[in-house]
C-alpha cells in the first residue's frame, strides 16, 4: 500500500514560489512521460486499476534513461491523503518505447504485473488485447526536507504535470505517518506563503476525465 500526502497548488505562481523556498534542498529533477493502457472494453478502469508506463529523463520520448511499469489499483482519497495499492517493476528502455508503439507486445512481457493483469482482469491476451489510452508529462523536483520536530527527513516532490487541457500542479510525500506528516507540510506551506487545497483526485483520474479535478 502506497500511502501519500497530497496537496494541491492553485496555479504557477504558487508552485514558482514553492520552488523557490525550497531551492536549497533540491536533489534532483527529472522530467517524466507517463502512458496508460487497457484494453477496449476499459476492463482496467472499470475495476478501479491503472496500467502505467513511466519514461524518465530522456532527450525526448523516444529516448528514456530509464522506465518503470506500474499497476495501481484500489485507490482513494480523503483530506489529502491517497492510499492506493501499487506493484513496480523496472523496464528496459527501448522495450518500453517499442510497447508504446505497438501496445499488444505488453501482453507478451514476461512480467509478474502482466501474468497478474491476465489472470485477475484477464488483459492484455489476443482476446483483450492492450491499447495505449494516451498520457501527460510531468515534470518533478525532489526535494530532502527536515522534519522540525526532530522525527527525521522526508522525501517531498513537487510536481508540474501537463495535460493537453491544462496543469496541474502538486505536492506530494510519501509517508508511513500521514497525520503527522500532513501537519509538517501545512505548516510548512504556511511559512512559505504558498495556498493548497487537498486534492480530490488523482493525476489519472484527471486524465481519464480530459478536465482538471480539484
Amino acid at each position: 500500500m502506497e500511502v501519500e500526502i497530497k496537496l494541491r497548488l492553485p496555479d504557477a505562481a504558487a508552485h514558482r514560489r514553492l520552488s523557490a523556498f525550497l531551492a536549497p534542498r533540491l536533489r534532483r529533477t527529472h522530467a517524466q512521460r507517463n502512458l496508460f493502457f487497457d484494453d477496449a472494453a476499459r476492463t482496467l478502469g472499470a475495476a478501479t486499476a491503472a496500467l502505467r508506463v513511466r519514461l524518465y529523463d530522456g532527450p525526448d520520448d523516444r529516448a528514456p534513461s530509464r522506465a518503470v511499469l506500474a499497476l495501481k489499483r484500489r485507490a482513494r482519497i480523503e483530506a489529502g491523503v491517497s492510499r492506493v495499492e501499487e506493484i513496480e517493476e523496472p523496464l528496459e528502455p527501448a522495450l518500453a518505447v517499442a510497447c508504446t508503439d505497438d501496445p499488444a507486445r505488453l501482453g507478451g512481457l514476461d512480467s509478474p504485473i502482466i501474468r497478474l493483469v491476465a489472470a485477475e482482469y484477464g488483459v492484455g491476451g489476443d482476446a483483450a488485447p492492450f491499447l495505449c489510452l494516451g498520457g501527460f508529462g510531468n515534470t518533478r523536483a525532489v526535494y530532502e526536507y527536515e522534519l522540525e520536530d526532530g522525527g527525521g527527513g522526508v522525501v517531498l516532490e513537487l510536481d508540474e504535470t501537463r495535460f493537453d487541457f491544462g496543469t496541474r500542479y502538486e505536492l506530494e510525500c510519501e509517508t508511513a505517518e500521514p497525520d503527522r506528516v500532513k501537519a509538517v507540510l501545512e505548516r510548512l506551506l504556511t511559512v512559505a506563503g504558498v495556498p493548497y487545497e487537498y486534492c480530490r483526485s488523482s493525476k489519472f483520474a484527471c486524465f481519464m476525465s480530459g478536465k482538471l479535478l480539484p
